[in-house]
């Protein structure tokens, strides 16, 4: 039997409403399978600069520091996102709690419900059977590198910058996983145009003989991106740089038919933190509408890759499957067969899922 200290932090907008209900999906697997989970809260994001001035305060780092898991929501509000010039923004929250966490791997599964095929805009036949698991870099890259403006203001820059260790550790991350499933890994780079995409072939080739077992191709990221539309049954596991993994992970989330669907672990050196991979939704905060499947398998990859409890969590994802099977769905997974009676709220369908759980 387990005991774990968990750290909810909802965020903003939706993130609020989803984690509630990925927090009662916990406290029932505890009930059934005999842990203890206690809990805290802690603020980031808007929440937290409307509170204290900081998007990220001292005493949520600390909180997050003494955890065993985060479940998180979502940061974000419209304001920011109509004024450039803010110096303080909800997403510095995020970057600097994964910076402070070590936090370098994000992993994010895309894996289908068949329920679900007639959700994507791409044909089933094609999406049928698709499972891949994705690896993002999350310290380096364009987000942490240097950036400003200069002549008075008319022209800005962002450095992109790795290093070989970095490089090094999310591609061991990528390759044990591989290990794990189909014994594929496809390493995303720029490597025809970017320096930091030639370092990161390199390190990655050099890494691969070590696991002779593994299947290794690199791809561009541009063709990556077509060829995820394509046939995304030809990939198992994939890793890229952040820039790439951040906009790469939100096209396959159309794979799934909604980024409502898609779960996240954001793992390295400390507390891991298990996310949504959805934003903040304002435009639907407070309607009660928030599809709250993701942070519920976000909580099924908490349970598995932090407390190693992979039974708990394939009930968690086995209870999500039934609900969907028994054609229950949110209205953003719902389509026009879909039963009026059928299109559940938030709440309603986490509901759902605790009953077959």
């Amino acid at each position: 039997m387990a005991t774990k200290h968990i750290l909810i932090v909802p965020g903003d907008g939706i993130g609020q409403e989803v984690t509630a209900v990925g927090k009662k999906v916990l406290d029932k697997i505890a009930a059934k399978f005999g842990h203890t989970f206690t809990y805290d809260t802690a603020l980031i994001g808007h929440v937290a600069i409307e509170a204290t001035g900081s998007p990220l305060p001292d005493e949520s780092l600390e909180k997050m520091r003494k955890s065993d898991a985060v479940l998180f929501g979502a940061v974000g509000h419209p304001k920011y996102d109509n004024d450039p010039s803010a110096k303080v923004r909800p997403e510095q929250g995020l970057l600097k709690m994964r910076k402070e966490l070590g936090l370098y791997a994000n992993l994010r599964p895309i894996k289908l419900f068949d329920e679900l095929l007639s959700a994507s805009s791409i044909k089933p036949e094609v999406l049928r059977g698709a499972d891949i698991l994705f690896f993002r870099e999350l310290t380096g890259d364009i987000y942490f590198g240097e950036k400003g403006r200069k002549n008075n203001g008319d022209t800005a820059f962002d450095v992109a910058e790795y290093s070989r260790f970095e490089v090094e550790r999310i591609a061991r991350k990528a390759f044990e996983a591989a290990r794990t499933r189909r014994k594929k890994l496809c390493s995303v780079d720029k490597a025809n145009v970017l320096e930091t995409s030639r370092l990161w072939r390199e390190v990655v080739q050099k890494v691969a003989k070590d696991y002779p077992d593994v299947d290794v191709e690199h791809q561009f990221v541009d063709a990556l991106a077509m060829l995820l539309i394509k046939d995304p049954r030809r990939f198992d596991v994939v890793v890229t740089a952040n820039l790439f993994g951040d906009i790469l992970t939100d096209e396959a989330s159309q794979i799934a038919g909604s980024m409502g669907m898609l779960a996240s672990a954001s793992v390295g050196e400390g507390t891991g933190v298990y996310e949504p991979i959805h934003g903040s939704a304002h435009d639907i905060t407070g309607k009660g509408v928030a599809n709250p499947l993701a942070s519920i398998l976000s909580a099924a990859l908490l349970l598995d890759i932090s407390f190693g409890l992979k039974t708990e969590a394939d009930t968690v994802i086995s209870a999500v499957d039934a609900v969907l099977k028994a054609g229950f769905r949110t209205r953003d997974i719902a389509d026009s067969t879909t039963p009026a009676s059928k299109v559940l709220g938030t709440d309603a369908i986490g509901a759902e899922v605790l009953k077959h759980i």
